[in-house]
């Protein structure tokens, strides 16, 4: 393995690690580093959503033995995710993408604020709610997902926890769903373009396989105001950096 797939491995350990303690951010740490290799956005998303196949099933599974999901909500996300994931696949596939990545990150950014006022001036509960907007939140979060190559957790996570819903239980089942998300947009964009990038894709696989039982074992222990709290700082500190990477 040559060393910029050691240094891509590397990432996918640390992506998945975040993505499955906090509910997000594979998809944009992964993302971010093949675009710096010089990787066209669609592209880059393909490889990313096709890595994710793996190393979300493999979180799924983590979360589901830690007793992280809330079921009715994983079937809800899951379905709604699915058809927002093909949809904003077969358009970042034919359209550029990048023009709605400024919106992304500004309503996020508010989302941060918001799990941070949450974190400092309330408890968090720890036990499930009934979620009436998960449908619809699916299908956006699913749609923004594919097209910026990452999104899913930062979107659905943050409303559903930023709205006051256990941290843990909002972690654990927007990882399973997700599963079911990226082999609709790996599915998607494999019609679309093709196979790609193969190698990159088996190193993010092997990084995010080894990270995922670790990531879902700090979800359940960690102290809900804490992840509340961590997860406000990285939704924050991931939009101010979208924002400042954006086009003027």
């Amino acid at each position: 393995m040559t060393a910029d797939l050691l240094v891509i491995a590397a990432i996918g350990f640390v992506a998945q690690l975040v993505d499955g303690a906090l509910g997000m951010a594979f998809g944009l740490i992964s993302t971010t580093a093949l675009l710096s290799l010089g990787i066209g956005p669609a592209q880059a998303s393909a490889a990313v959503h096709t890595a994710e196949v793996a190393t979300t099933a493999a979180s799924g599974i983590s979360h589901l033995y830690h007793r992280n999901v809330n079921y009715k909500l994983l079937a809800t996300l899951g379905m709604a995710g699915v058809v927002g994931g093909v949809l904003g696949a077969y358009v970042l596939s034919n359209i550029d993408g990048r023009a709605i990545r400024p919106f992304i990150a500004a309503y996020l950014l508010i989302m941060g604020v918001v799990i941070l006022m949450r974190a400092a001036r309330l408890s968090p509960v720890d036990q499930d709610a009934t979620v009436s907007y998960a449908g619809p939140l699916g299908i956006v979060g699913g749609f923004l997902d594919a097209i910026g190559g990452g999104g899913w957790g930062p979107m659905v996570s943050s409303t559903l926890i930023g709205s006051g819903h256990a941290p843990r239980r909002v972690i654990g089942s927007v990882n399973a769903a997700e599963f079911f998300v990226t082999i609709a947009v790996a599915t998607t964009f494999f019609i679309e373009l093709g196979t790609a990038h193969v190698q990159h894709i088996l190193a993010l696989m092997a990084g995010g396989i080894l990270a995922a039982p670790f990531g879902a074992y700090v979800a359940r222990y960690l102290p809900p105001r804490l992840l509340m709290a961590v997860v406000g700082i990285l939704i924050v500190s991931l939009a101010i950096f979208q924002l400042a990477q954006a086009p003027c």
